[in-house]
C-alpha cells in the first residue's frame, strides 16, 4: 500500500480523533471555508486542527490554513467514493480500535476523570466524538487499500527501479545483525507463589466488604503497568485478544458485584472484574501480581547457562541444539532459537529495532563478534518476567547502500510503495475532476498539493 499518502490520511484521522476540545475554539467566528461534493469543511474545523498541531509541536509543509483543509478535502473525496463504492467499516472493527484510542488518551492525560476534565465532556460524548473519526479514517484506508490493489512486482520491476536511480538516491541499509538466543526461567518458591495468592485473596475479600472499591486496588497494587492508572481497567476485547487462562475465566463472568477465582497466566496471577459485555466483546479490570524472583534462583539459572555457553564454545553441542531442547522462550526454539523482527517478519534486525525488543539483548549483541556466544545476563521478556538469556550474534550486516543481491525485498517494497503512491495521486486529481469543489475566495490564493481544487 502507498506508504506516503495512507501514512498522510491516517495521520490526519489520528489527529481529528485527538483535536483539541472545542474551547480552544471559542474564539473562532465560524464560517465555510470549503465544499467537496455536498460536504462542508469548517474554519473550525482548520482552526482545531491547527491548535492541535501546535499543541503537539507539529510542523506543516506549507502554511497550515493550506494544508489543513486540503488534508480534509482529501479525506472527503476517499469517503465519498467510499459510500458510492459500498465500502463499510464493521462495528467490531470501530469498537476495537476505539477501544484502543480511549485507553491511549487516558493513559496521556493521566486519568478518565482527568480526559473528562480536559475535553469538558463525559467519557460516552468523548467515545462518540471519537467513534465516527475512527470510522472515517478507518474507511479511508479500505478505500485506499481498493484503489491501489494488489500490486504485482517482478523483479526486473525492481532491477529496473534501482538501475534508473541516481547515485545519490539509492537508499542506506543501516547496520543489521541476526540474533539466536537461548533463555530460562529461574524457579519461582512455592512459597512465594502463596504470598501472591493471599495478597490477591485479601483484595478480594476487601471488595467483597465494601472496604475499599476494585478500582482503588488496583491502581495501588496492580503490577500491569498498561492498566494501573485506569484503575485495571483493560477495555473492551474479544476472546481472542486475551490470552487464554484470563479469556476463559472472565468470558464466564456474569455478576460485576463478583470476583473471579485467581487466574494464573504467563503473566502472572490475576483476580478479575467484569465492568460490562457488549455481545462477543467484554470489558474488565483485574490486579496482576507477578511472584518475585529470589537471588539465589536467580543466580542458579545464570550459573546453568553460563555452563551451557561453555559447552557451546567447547562444541560439545551447537547453539541451535540448545536453543531447540533447554530454551524456554517458546516464541524461538522452535526456530533454533532466532528472533524474529516484529517490524519485517524477518530475522534481521537494526540496532534500534532490536533496543525496541530488548534493550538489554541489543547491549549485548553490540560487543559481540559473529559466532561468538555471550555471558548469560538477566533480561525483561516481553511478559514482564525476569528470566536469564544467552545470546549469540549470527550474522552482522555492515551499514552499505542497498544492493539488488543483498536487499532485494527492501528495494521491492520501496518499488510497490511507489507504485502505490503513483497511482493514488493519479486517483486524486481524477477525482477532483468530477466532484464539486468551492473554496472561499480568501482561500483560493493557496499553493496547493493538487492544483485542481480551483477552476479556471
Amino acid at each position: 500500500m502507498n506508504k506516503w499518502i495512507c501514512a498522510k490520511v491516517c495521520a490526519w484521522c489520528m489527529l481529528l480523533m485527538t483535536a483539541l476540545p472545542s474551547v480552544a475554539q471559542n474564539n473562532v467566528i465560524d464560517e465555510v471555508v470549503w465544499v467537496v461534493g455536498d460536504e462542508a469543511i469548517l474554519k473550525s474545523d482548520v482552526e482545531s486542527e491547527r491548535l492541535n498541531a501546535q499543541y503537539e509541536g507539529r510542523k506543516f509543509d506549507g502554511d497550515p490554513y493550506c494544508v489543513i483543509p486540503e488534508q480534509l478535502a482529501v479525506q472527503k473525496l476517499f469517503l465519498h467514493q467510499a459510500e458510492l463504492d459500498s465500502i463499510e467499516v464493521s462495528e467490531q472493527e470501530v469498537l476495537s480500535r476505539l477501544e484502543q484510542q480511549t485507553n491511549w488518551l487516558i493513559d496521556q492525560i493521566g486519568s478518565k476523570e482527568k480526559m473528562e476534565e480536559y475535553y469538558n465532556k463525559t467519557s460516552t460524548q468523548i467515545r462518540e466524538m471519537l467513534r465516527e473519526n475512527i470510522r472515517n479514517g478507518m474507511t479511508v484506508q479500505k478505500m485506499q487499500q481498493q484503489i491501489i490493489g494488489d500490486i504485482k512486482i517482478v523483479p526486473a520491476d525492481v532491477r529496473r527501479y534501482f538501475k534508473n536511480l541516481p547515485q545519490d538516491s539509492i537508499p542506506f541499509v543501516p547496520t543489521q545483525v541476526e540474533v539466536q538466543i537461548v533463555t530460562l526461567e529461574p524457579k519461582i518458591p512455592q512459597e512465594e507463589i502463596e504470598r501472591v495468592k493471599k495478597a490477591l485473596r485479601d483484595y478480594t475479600d476487601q471488595v467483597n466488604k465494601g472496604e475499599i472499591a476494585f478500582s482503588t486496588l488496583a491502581r495501588l497494587y496492580s503490577e500491569d503497568e498498561g492498566t494501573r492508572r485506569r484503575g485495571g481497567e483493560l477495555g473492551f476485547m474479544g476472546r481472542g485478544e486475551l490470552v487464554p487462562e484470563f479469556a476463559n475465566v472472565a468470558f464466564n463472568l456474569q455478576d460485576p458485584n463478583k470476583i473471579s477465582k485467581i487466574v494464573e497466566s504467563e503473566f502472572g496471577f490475576h483476580i478479575i472484574q467484569l465492568i460490562e459485555k457488549r455481545g462477543d466483546r467484554i470489558n474488565t479490570r483485574h490486579i496482576l501480581l507477578k511472584p518475585k524472583v529470589e537471588e539465589k534462583d536467580l543466580e542458579a539459572s545464570l550459573l546453568r547457562l553460563d555452563s551451557i555457553a561453555k559447552d557451546i564454545r567447547n562444541a560439545k553441542f551447537s547453539f541451535d541444539e540448545a536453543a531447540s531442547f533447554i530454551s524456554q522462550d517458546k516464541d524461538t526454539r522452535n526456530n533454533h532459537g532466532l528472533m524474529a523482527n516484529p517490524n519485517s517478519g524477518t530475522a534481521r534486525f537494526e540496532m534500534q529495532e532490536l533496543a525496541q525488543v530488548s534493550q538489554e539483548v541489543a547491549k549485548t549483541v553490540e560487543g559481540l563478534n559473529v559466532g561468538e556466544v555471550s555471558e548469560p545476563f538477566t533480561m525483561i521478556n516481553n511478559k514482564g518476567k525476569e528470566i536469564c538469556a544467552i545470546v549469540k550474534l549470527k550474522a552482522r550486516i555492515e551499514g552499505h547502500k542497498a544492493t539488488i543481491t543483498e536487499d532485494y525485498q527492501r528495494l521491492k517494497s520501496i518499488v510497490q510503495s511507489k507504485l502505490g503512491e503513483e497511482k493514488l495521486q493519479k486517483w486524486i486529481v481524477d477525482k477532483q475532476k468530477s466532484t464539486y469543489v468551492r473554496i472561499n475566495e480568501n482561500w483560493v490564493t493557496c499553493d496547493f498539493k493538487y492544483p485542481g481544487w480551483v477552476r479556471k
